[in-house]
């Protein structure tokens, strides 16, 4: 820790002295031939250059201690420096006569400080990154006698080892050594003229300027096909789901076209239940009317024929007395024909008391007739009550009858317009797995117009599964919502730890911004 304070310490005093070194030749500088106004001005133009220096040191070293570095910041740094050089140098170049070889070194001598600082603060930044990112440290250097022996050569092992993140030197030289043994052992095989040897032996060479080796360029035909058969299993496995997914659908929508032909024909048996009773009970009640009505003609001619009866027994009663009084008149006359007079008044009685009687007699008739006529026509008001009652009844099956038969229409209307709305389900479900599956088309292609590799084609396939999983009410995705079994199954993998580390990569893979 001390001496890591005391390196600091150090460093700043070697800052200082540059800064004091320059500043008065670069104000003065400024003055006199860059056309400043006056001194202070050339001394701020010189304060800002090395302040701005200073900070943008700071800012440099203070991100790559964050592990957050800005790599471009480095090249202003360098810039302003050179530019304090040139101007520390212009400052001492003599007037009115050429340049000679002490004032070369006196230039050089200025740049001295300046460029010691930049290389101090060079050096700090490597031990920041050593410190703070172990990673970058393991990147080997090439080594100086290559590059003055074969700088071709090694540019282009430089420029391979920085794109494709290659940070082994001796790596890459066996590479290349890999490469020209195999080119020399490909030439061997053919005669010395490659141009007959396969597309597959040429990758190789082909491949080598992209970072391959030559065991991952000659493997690239077979993990290309491979993959080609996982993509079609994976398709095949997908289209077999799918087809599973359309038979189960399939199944419950007949299971609920059952389930409502069963409640259909439940409801017509009600219905027709209802219906039966109904027309029972309306016949049982036209059949005790109709009863009920032929009792009542019956009781009603009976009547009729009673009264005729007393009728023609009353005539017959009346007749026989008329008989019977002409005879005692007879005889009152032939007995009592002295007494004229007597028998006169007793005729007369006897008339009186004959038309009394025979007064008397219609009287009954007559009362007689009434009451049965008011009987007659009570027996027919019974009659026509019970035969509106059975009218009425009557309608009353027939509405609940039509009643029933709307309920029927409505419940086939539901049932028509449940199989309705089964069918636009159906239909949606296989419209989302239409474009489910075009957007892992799409995805499919990207990637292998992208050149993936088998790590990063499955991270993003559980990228995609985690996608399907979005909250729609947050929009987030949680990775706990993707249980590691599933994707074990999905990738073919045996390891839950594989299949974590597969979630976590697409987890920041999504939060990069990715989408299918």
């Amino acid at each position: 820790m001390l001496s890591a304070i005391g390196i600091v310490a150090a460093a700043l005093a070697l800052a200082g002295i540059g800064l004091y070194l320059s500043f008065e030749h670069v104000a003065g500088f400024a003055h006199d031939r860059l056309g400043f106004g006056t001194l202070q001005q050339g001394k701020l133009f010189a304060v800002g250059v090395d302040t701005g220096i200073m900070v943008m040191i700071a800012i440099d070293l203070l991100m790559a201690w964050l592990k957050r570095p800005i790599a471009w910041i480095r090249y202003p740094v360098w810039l302003l420096t050179a530019a304090t050089v040139v101007l520390n140098a212009a400052s001492g170049a003599p007037r009115g006569r050429g340049w000679q070889l002490l004032d070369y070194v006196a230039a050089g001598a200025h740049g001295i400080v300046p460029v010691l600082f930049i290389m101090v603060v060079e050096v700090g930044r490597d031990s920041i990154d050593r410190l703070v990112r172990p990673e970058q440290a393991e990147r080997d250097s090439i080594p100086l006698i290559r590059w003055l022996l074969a700088p071709v050569a090694t540019a282009r092992i430089y420029r391979r080892m920085r794109l494709y993140d290659v940070r082994s030197y001796p790596e890459m030289v066996r590479r290349d050594q890999e490469l020209i043994a195999y080119e020399l052992w490909l030439k061997r095989k053919h005669g010395g003229d490659l141009s007959e040897a396969s597309e597959d032996e040429l990758l190789p060479m082909k491949m080598a300027s992209h970072g391959y080796t030559v065991a991952q360029a000659l493997a690239m035909p077979a993990d290309q096909e491979r993959d080609a058969e996982e993509r079609a299993e994976a398709a095949e496995r997908r289209r077999l789901e799918a087809e599973t997914r359309r038979k189960e659908a399939e199944t419950a929508a007949q299971a609920a076209a059952l389930r409502a032909d069963g409640k259909l024909e439940q409801v017509k048996a009600e219905v027709e239940g209802a219906t039966g009773q109904a027309r029972a009970h309306a016949q049982a009640q036209v059949t005790a009317a109709e009863r009920a009505a032929k009792a009542e003609e019956e009781a009603l001619e009976t009547a009729l024929v009673a009264e005729a009866k007393a009728r023609t027994a009353t005539a017959e009663r009346q007749e026989a007395h008329e008989r019977k009084a002409k005879a005692d008149l007879d005889l009152e006359a032939a007995r009592l024909e002295r007494e004229a007079a007597e028998e006169r008044r007793l005729a007369a009685e006897a008339d009186k008391v004959a038309a009394a009687e025979a007064q008397a007699i219609e009287t009954a008739t007559i009362a007689a007739a009434r009451r049965g006529a008011a009987e007659a026509d009570k027996a027919a008001a019974e009659t026509e009550l019970a035969t509106a009652e059975t009218r009425r009844a009557a309608a009353e099956a027939k509405r609940r009858e039509a009643e029933e038969i709307a309920r029927r229409e409505t419940a086939l209307a539901s049932v028509e317009q449940s199989k309705l709305v089964a069918a636009e389900a159906q239909q949606a479900a296989a419209e989302t797995r239409l474009a489910a599956a075009e957007i892992e088309r799409r995805a499919v292609e990207a990637e292998d117009v992208a050149r993936l590799t088998p790590r990063q084609r499955a991270v993003r396939k559980v990228a995609r599964m985690l996608l399907e999983r979005v909250s729609p009410e947050t929009g987030r995705v949680d990775i706990t919502d993707l249980p590691l079994a599933s994707i074990q199954e999905e990738l073919g993998v045996s390891s839950p730890a594989t299949a974590s580390e597969y979630r976590i990569e697409a987890a920041e893979l999504l939060n990069q911004g990715y989408r299918p």
